[in-house]
């Protein structure tokens, strides 16, 4: 079994690595822990190129620190389950894009992914990563929801 494990370093991405590395999955699964390096610089045309030398710079700079993102969360599936092989990889350009190409190019059976739980309005506004990888993977997704704060109901006696 592949599975593909985007991550961005959020609290949701780390629940998705939680969930991964604690299940009995069945011998020589593989997983690749995947980040998505994409600079929020816009490129736009400018005669001096100064605004796509800052999405330049803030690319390489990303990918310098990506492993500081990838190998801790591959160590945490290595240590909880040492029988899965894991690797990693940092690719550039739009989340959604990437996670959907590299899930279709590595071969992915499944592809595990935090959602950031917006609501329905800041989602239309903000677009979903989690949404849109669902819409349109070719392969299984589960999305690794976070967990919500218990509700204390009052005069419930």
């Amino acid at each position: 079994m592949r599975i593909l494990l985007p991550i961005d370093g959020s609290a949701h991405s780390d629940r998705a690595v939680e969930e991964v590395a604690s299940r009995p999955w069945p011998s020589g699964t593989e997983v690749e822990v995947l980040t998505a390096i994409h600079s929020r610089a816009p490129v736009l045309p400018d005669p001096a190129f100064v605004m796509a030398a800052v999405h330049v710079e803030r690319i390489h700079e990303l990918l310098e620190h990506a492993p500081d993102l990838l190998n801790p969360a591959a160590k945490r599936i290595r240590q909880r389950a040492p029988h899965v092989s894991v690797t990693t990889k940092a690719l550039e350009g739009p989340p959604t894009d990437v996670i959907l190409k590299e899930a279709h190019d590595w071969g992915a059976d499944l592809i595990v992914l935090g959602s950031h739980g917006r609501g329905p309005v800041k989602q239309a506004l903000l677009g979903s990563v989690a949404s849109g990888v669902a819409a349109d993977a070719t392969c299984a997704v589960e999305i690794i929801k976070g967990r919500r704060p218990a509700v204390t109901v009052r005069g419930a006696d």
